[in-house]
């Protein structure tokens, strides 16, 4: 009999398998892509999400899981509004989906929200298929799609550029490039995105070989699949970066990556909340968990990242400063921190006594999550009737922004934010009211 709990490895949570010895049920588990063995704890683990659950119940029908993990009614139903339309190149999810599945949408790489079809669309290709089959659980209907048809239908072109086979050559290159990111400590985040754009970039440009790729090939994927596909910016220029790295440091080829040309860069302007907007948000907040964190998160200008990291003693309260550790770019700093907001982190300190991180989760000494602190925001900001399009982020662009407006010097507010180029910073000197708010229009003056 399989055992099953929620742990905590290296600050991640993980789905613990524990039991007897048995070569079959190992064999079993080994099966599964994400499995790990931990020798110090004599355990197999798996990442604490639904897929790993159901992957589970699909290998074991009568295990045991933690209440959490556990999905939703399985059914099919041909006239479902629920669908996962499959083609060779795309997959297209349909259904009213819940904070939980937009979550782990918006998660998969590429995985985009489109307003024509009212739905999920993604790539095809590497384990994509599987992750929504598992985490859905047999909830959807499929549909087999004849995607000329579809796309004479919507009157659009077909994604004739989109790549869905990876060459075996591939992965193993991008398994060298993980190593050499991961030995200069880049963040598992930006090694995702530069070996997933370099992965499609590879596939893109075979039967092409890595060793015979040129400048010009980079110029064909932009104009062949980049534009075509809408991709934005920042993916390009990720692409870019990714590639820069791959030819110098794994391939080590002759090719100059550095006529590898980066987009014109856009310059969108940041959403902000006006000092009301923000009081109505944390006002209308009766979790004193919830309201301190998202007030912290704006009184101090913090990255969701960094909110999540703090530790109870990296609150300097004798000198009125918050020590945030090993944040964007490796980096430390000390932001300044108000009475009012120490006297809130007390009130919440007195009340939940935190032991490992000062925000933690159901279990003592886990970390509170990502997921749980989005659907927080988000629905504070259904309940306080805002209307404007902002994301958890925008309650430090809305920090940065009445810093300006109060009068404090844009090099100060560069240091408490962390930016390392002042161009980034300068943004909000295009949000501010401060002095275009005092601009009379020429119609008032009829």
């Amino acid at each position: 009999m399989i055992k099953t709990r929620k742990i905590q490895i290296n600050g991640e949570n993980r789905l613990a398998l524990s039991f007897r010895y048995d070569a079959d049920i190992i064999s079993k588990i080994k099966r599964l892509s994400e499995s790990r063995w931990i020798a110090t704890r004599r355990l197999w683990h798996l990442p604490y999400n639904r897929i790993s659950a159901n992957e589970l119940r699909l290998i074991f029908p009568d295990i045991e899981l933690p209440a959490d993990l556990v999905s939703c009614t399985i059914f099919k139903d041909s006239n479902s509004n629920d669908r996962l339309i499959i083609s060779k190149k795309r997959l297209y999810v349909f259904s009213d989906f819940s904070d939980e599945e937009i979550d782990f949408l918006k998660s998969i790489t590429y995985c985009r929200w489109s307003y024509t079809r009212k739905c999920f669309e993604l790539p095809n290709y590497g384990n994509n298929l599987r992750k929504i089959r598992s985490f859905f659980a047999g909830r959807l209907h499929e549909i087999e799609w004849n995607q000329s048809e579809f796309a004479k239908e919507e009157n659009i072109d077909e994604f004739h550029k989109i790549i869905i086979k990876t060459p075996d050559y591939v992965d193993p290159l991008i398994k060298k490039m993980e190593k050499w990111l991961r030995y200069r400590r880049y963040s598992e985040s930006t090694i995702q995105s530069y070996t997933d754009g370099v992965r499609i970039f590879l596939s893109f440009c075979s039967p092409k070989k890595p060793e015979e790729i040129d400048n010009k090939d980079m110029i064909r994927f932009v104009n062949e699949y980049i534009v075509p596909n809408s991709y934005s910016y920042s993916f390009q220029n990720q692409v870019i970066n990714g590639a820069k790295i791959f030819f110098r440091e794994v391939m080590m080829t002759d090719l100059d990556v550095e006529k590898f040309e980066r987009p014109r860069k856009e310059r969108k302007l940041p959403n902000v909340l006006s000092k009301l907007e923000v009081k109505r948000i944390l006002g209308v907040l009766k979790n004193q968990k919830h309201r301190t964190i998202l007030s912290l998160i704006y009184a101090c200008g913090l990255r969701r990242s960094e909110v999540l990291n703090l530790h109870p003693d990296d609150i300097d309260s004798s000198r009125l400063f918050l020590i945030i550790r090993n944040s964007k770019g490796k980096k430390d700093r000390l932001v300044p921190i108000s009475e009012n907001i120490l006297d809130i982190l007390r009130e919440y300190y007195k009340v939940y006594r935190p032991s490992v991180w000062l925000f933690e989760g159901s279990t003592p000494g886990e970390r509170y999550s990502e997921q749980s602190l989005q659907s927080v925001f988000k629905q504070a900001i259904k309940k306080a009737g805002i209307r404007k399009p902002i994301t958890l982020h925008g309650l430090r662009h809305s920090y940065a922004t009445h810093l300006l407006e109060s009068g404090v010097d844009l090099r100060y507010i560069q240091e408490l934010l962390g930016h390392r180029n002042s161009k980034t910073t300068e943004i909000y000197t295009h949000v501010s009211k401060k002095n275009l708010g005092n601009i009379p229009s020429p119609f008032d003056l009829l």
